[in-house]
């Protein structure tokens, strides 16, 4: 749901998105709570925004109605459910709009039977074989006593409440749920037909054929391309470098120092390998000559990183220096520069995905790189692997179209690799229909592939799958496998499915239907879950409707 308040949220309220990521890797012990120095004074300037008994205006709103609903999301997908924080934020909406509609129906509060049942429903509760287990509720129990952000007990058993009541009325809300006959034999079919199936695949990556472009070729490949090899905004700028090399010898070190940066990286510093007779089965810890070995290179490590923090320090009082001037126009920092007797040095444009060598290769300054510009001339100090950098934006260079001769080597190479595609995929089509003649005139699939692969040059790796349904199909099966199985009857070879590195060809050797009337025990079942499935989606389309009507009434006035 992307409306006026997500945009809202993130404009003003950064704090709330931050809530958001801390709600969604909780584990064990949940830390939701109510950030210290978060109140009213946050919301000078900024009208109320009602929403089912929230202030979406005030963060302390914002923080209760997101870590509510963080907390009942996790215990119920467990600490580990990957829900984001978009997810989380349209399910603390629409548990907003489900406890007001319980509200107005009055939904008494859950009792203590009912919180009960409701925990032991819980993934965050259950065990490996997925039920509750007793010793997994206990340890939270135990971890919430010691917690330091104040979630108690109270707070759980608030929130399983209103979970509660939030559950009855959807209930309320999917009704019966409806389903087709045609649907439920849809579904058993999917789930319920058992294969027999072999395979034929074939290396991608061993088919080779002679591509040799013509000019032609390349230039109408190229001209078809649209903004392919487009070559992106690059951003044009000098910097003025503090290398760690000029803070390295001013740099002491005490034999103390060296030993106990030593002992807190020993892993840095391995004993370096003797390379005329080979270590012993079981050496013996030795940490006195194992550091007296490796001495030089703990000292010099030591040092630079040293150099390192006064390089970083000298960028960051050089750009104070630039800010507290007011050096804010080209002008104004030539002539700073020029006070300095300091001359930037010159990088070549580069794009967001080229780290220049002048700059350690570093993706932190080209980010910086790229958020300079003509209102903000002048980067912070930025440490990079060989000291610290401050940036000038002299320009952008903006979006443009090469001409071929600056990318025909790229274009030849994307030229080969579509037409050997295409050949791949054509050959496919021959291969298949080979198949298709042998396995009619009665060869076994391993012979008629055989028979194929000499005709065509191609080189199979079949493999026969014993009879099996999706429903419990074999944990190794290939997904390509189970795409090519919506459209294929008895006997039939599916088209070539590619992929990254090979091409697979599958057979179906038998098919068989499971029985799609109703004295099947899983006609009812799967009639259920289909209703249950249908009910839930009204459901949420209607809360969905309501939680966008009461948006649109905070909405701010144009």
């Amino acid at each position: 749901m992307i409306t006026w308040i997500q945009r809202y949220f993130q404009s003003h309220f950064k704090t709330i998105f931050a809530v958001l990521l801390a709600v969604i890797i909780v584990s064990f012990v949940f830390t939701i709570g109510a950030a210290p120095g978060i109140g009213d004074g946050s919301r000078r300037g900024l009208r109320d925004r009602p929403f089912f008994g929230y202030n979406l205006a005030l963060e302390k709103d914002q923080e209760r109605l997101m870590g509510d609903a963080g907390l009942s999301a996790n215990l119920r997908v467990g600490p580990f459910g990957g829900l984001d924080a978009a997810q989380i934020q349209n399910y603390a909406f629409q548990r907003a709009a489900t406890l007001h509609l319980a509200d107005l129906w009055h939904i008494p509060a859950a009792t203590g039977a009912e919180i009960e049942a409701q925990i032991k429903t819980l993934r965050m509760f259950a065990g490996q074989d997925g039920q509750f287990d007793a010793k997994a509720y206990q340890t939270f129990r135990d971890n919430l006593k010691s917690n330091s952000r104040g979630l108690t007990e109270a707070d759980i058993a608030r929130i399983l409440s209103d979970d509660v009541r939030a559950e009855k009325v959807n209930n309320l809300l999917a009704g019966p749920g409806y389903v087709l006959p045609a649907d439920i034999k849809n579904q058993l079919t999917r789930a319920d037909t058992s294969w027999t199936l072999a395979t034929a695949t074939v290396s991608y990556t061993d088919f080779k054929p002679e591509i040799k472009p013509t000019d032609a070729e390349i230039t109408q490949f190229f001209e078809q391309a649209g903004g392919r090899y487009d070559i992106p905004p690059r951003v044009v700028v000098s910097y003025v470098d503090f290398p760690v090399t000029q803070h390295i010898a001013g740099v002491t070190v005490s034999e103390a120092e060296v030993r106990a940066f030593y002992d807190a990286n020993p892993a840095r510093f391995p004993k370096p390998a003797d390379a005329k007779s080979p270590p012993p089965a079981v050496a013996a810890p030795n940490a006195g000559a194992d550091f007296a070995a490796v001495r030089a290179q703990v000292e010099m490590s030591l040092k630079v990183e040293r150099a390192q923090k006064l390089a970083a320090k000298a960028a960051a009082d050089f750009a104070h220096d630039l800010y507290v001037a007011k050096a804010t126009t080209p002008a104004a920092i030539e002539n700073f520069l020029a006070g300095r007797k300091v001359a930037p040095k010159a990088v070549a444009p580069f794009s967001r995905d080229e780290a220049p060598a002048e700059l350690g290769r570093s993706p932190d300054a080209v980010a910086e790189a790229f958020r300079l510009g003509k209102d903000r001339l002048v980067s912070d100090a930025i440490p990079v692997p060989t000291g610290a950098v401050v940036l000038f934006w002299k320009d952008v260079q903006p979006t443009r179209k090469p001409l071929l001769s600056e990318v025909r080597d790229r274009v030849a190479s994307d030229y080969a690799e579509n037409e050997k595609r295409k050949r791949f995929v054509e050959l496919g089509r021959t291969a298949k229909a080979q198949l298709e003649a042998r396995l009619k005139a009665g060869d076994a699939f391993e012979q008629a592939a055989a028979a194929v692969a000499t005709a065509t040059g191609l080189k199979f790796e079949t493999k026969s799958l014993p009879a099996f349904t999706l429903r419990d199909r074999p944990q190794d099966l290939d997904f390509t496998v189970i795409g090519a199985l919506e459209k294929l009857e008895k006997g039939q070879v599916s088209d070539l499915s590619v992929n990254a590195n090979a091409g697979v060809f599958v057979y179906a050797a038998d098919k068989k239907l499971p029985d799609l009337t109703e004295a099947n025990p899983r006609y009812a079942e799967t009639r259920t879950q289909l209703a249950s499935f249908t009910a839930r989606l009204g459901a949420s389309a209607y809360l969905s409707e309501l939680v966008e009507q009461e948006l649109k009434k905070a909405e701010p006035k144009s």
